[in-house]
C-alpha cells in the first residue's frame, strides 16, 4: 500500500504580503492523523514536465482539533523554486501528493497538565508553534503559553490577527512579545526593538514569575543564529538541555567525501570504509539490491535508480526517511533527528547514510 495521500487545497488564506497558509483536506472528508509541531511534505510538480515532483516540508499551522483540515504556511523565499511556485500557482480545488505528518518537535496536550511554556520563534518559525499553542490553550485550561516571536517589522507578522485575538481570549493564559529588527513606527508595551538574541531573550524572560526559568518548558523554531542565540540566554539562566526542544531545518555537512575519515559507525566503533558497497533495502513488500558509491547517501543512489523511497528534507532532521538497520553498519552524516533510544534500537536516516560493511539490509516502514 503507497504511503503517499492525496489532499485537495480547499482554502487559501493571505497572512502577509509573501505568506499564504494552505488549507487542505482528503477527497473522502476522512481525517489525517497529527501532532501538534509536525510537518507535512508536498510532492510539487514545479519542473519539466516528466521530472520527478520537488519535496518540501512545510510544519502544519493547524491543530488535530482542526481535523479533516491540515494547514500549511508557505513563505517566498527569495530564489526559492518550491516556495515561489506554490504561490505563484496554487489554486483552491488542486490536489497535491503528500507524506503522512511527520516529525518529532511536537507538544502532546494533556487535560490535566499545568505546566509554562515558552515557544521561541523568527519569521515563519512561527508555523508549528502556532499549532503547539493554539492546541495548549484548547486542552490544557491550566497552562500558560508565553510566546517571544521575532520579525523585521509589524508587516511581516505571520498569524498576527490570530495571535492578537487568541491572546485576547485567553484570561491572561497566553503572552506574546514581539522583537521586532527594523520597525515601521514608535513600539508599544511587550514589543521590543533590535535582534531576537541572548541580550533580548534575557530580558524578556529574567523576571516572568509565572515562567520560572529552569522549570518551564522551551520550544524553539528559527534560523541557525537564533538557535545558538536562545541556547547561550538559557544556559545562562540555568535551563536543564532536557526541557529544551528544537526545529531547526538546515542542510546537514556534506562528509561523503572523507572517506574513512568519518565519525562512529552506527552500531559501534567503525570497522569498515566508506567505499562502494551493496545494499539491500526493504520497502513495501519488495527487495531492492543496488550500489551506493562514496559520493552518495543510500538514499540518493536509491532514488538515482528510481527506487521511490519516503523523503523529505535530505538533512537528516525530519525522519521521513527512517528505516531500520537489520544488518550490517552504516555511518551517519547527521544524527539530530533520530533520539538515543531509536539509535539504540538500530534505526536510521536513509538520507544521510552510508554504508560500512557489506551486508547492510534497512528495512524501510
Amino acid at each position: 500500500m503507497s504511503s503517499y495521500l492525496t489532499l485537495q487545497v480547499v482554502a487559501l488564506t493571505q497572512e502577509t504580503p509573501d505568506t499564504v497558509t494552505i488549507h487542505l483536506e482528503r477527497p473522502d472528508g476522512q481525517p489525517v492523523v497529527s501532532q501538534p509541531g509536525q510537518f507535512l511534505t508536498l510532492l510539487v510538480p514545479c519542473g519539466p514536465a516528466g521530472a520527478r515532483p520537488e519535496r518540501r516540508a512545510y510544519s502544519l499551522s493547524s491543530t488535530p482539533a482542526e481535523a479533516p483540515r491540515l494547514s500549511v504556511t508557505v513563505k517566498r523565499v527569495l530564489g526559492g523554486l518550491v516556495s515561489n511556485y506554490l504561490l505563484d500557482n496554487v489554486k483552491v480545488g488542486q490536489t497535491y501528493e503528500v507524506l503522512p505528518p511527520l516529525g518529532n518537535f511536537v507538544v502532546k496536550p494533556s487535560p490535566g497538565a499545568a505546566r509554562s511554556l515558552v515557544l521561541i520563534g523568527a519569521g515563519s518559525g512561527i508555523t508549528p508553534l502556532m499549532s503547539m499553542l493554539k492546541a495548549v490553550l484548547a486542552q490544557e485550561p491550566r497552562s500558560h503559553v508565553l510566546l517571544i516571536y521575532g520579525n523585521r517589522n509589524e508587516n511581516t507578522v505571520i498569524f498576527k490577527q490570530q495571535l492578537a485575538a487568541l491572546e485576547a481570549s485567553s484570561s491572561g493564559r497566553l503572552q506574546v512579545e514581539y522583537v521586532y529588527s527594523q520597525p515601521l513606527g514608535a513600539v508599544g508595551a511587550h514589543q521590543h526593538t533590535g535582534r531576537l538574541n541572548r541580550t533580548t531573550l534575557l530580558r524578556i524572560l529574567e523576571h516572568r514569575h509565572q515562567f520560572p526559568a529552569p522549570q518551564a518548558e522551551y520550544y524553539i523554531c528559527g534560523p541557525e543564529g537564533l538557535m545558538t542565540e536562545a541556547q547561550a540566554a538559557l544556559e545562562l539562566l540555568n535551563v536543564p538541555a532536557t526541557r529544551i526542544r528544537r526545529e531547526s531545518f538546515v542542510a546537514a555537512a556534506d562528509a561523503a567525501e572523507a572517506g574513512d575519515q568519518h565519525g562512529d559507525a552506527l552500531a559501534g566503533p567503525d570497522d569498515g570504509t566508506v567505499k562502494t558497497r551493496s545494499v539491500k533495502v526493504q520497502y513495501e513488500g519488495s527487495d531492492y539490491v543496488f550500489e551506493v558509491p562514496p559520493s552518495k547517501t543510500i538514499l540518493d543512489a536509491a532514488l538515482d535508480l528510481d527506487i521511490d523511497l519516503p523523503y523529505s528534507c535530505q538533512a537528516g532532521l525530519c525522519t521521513a526517511c527512517r528505516g531500520k538497520c537489520l544488518s550490517g553498519k552504516v555511518h551517519l552524516d547527521e544524527r539530530e533527528g533520530l533520539s538515543d533510544a531509536e539509535l539504540a534500537k538500530g534505526y536510521v536516516l536513509t538520507c544521510v547514510a552510508h554504508p560500512l560493511t557489506a551486508d547492510v539490509v534497512i528495512e524501510i516502514g
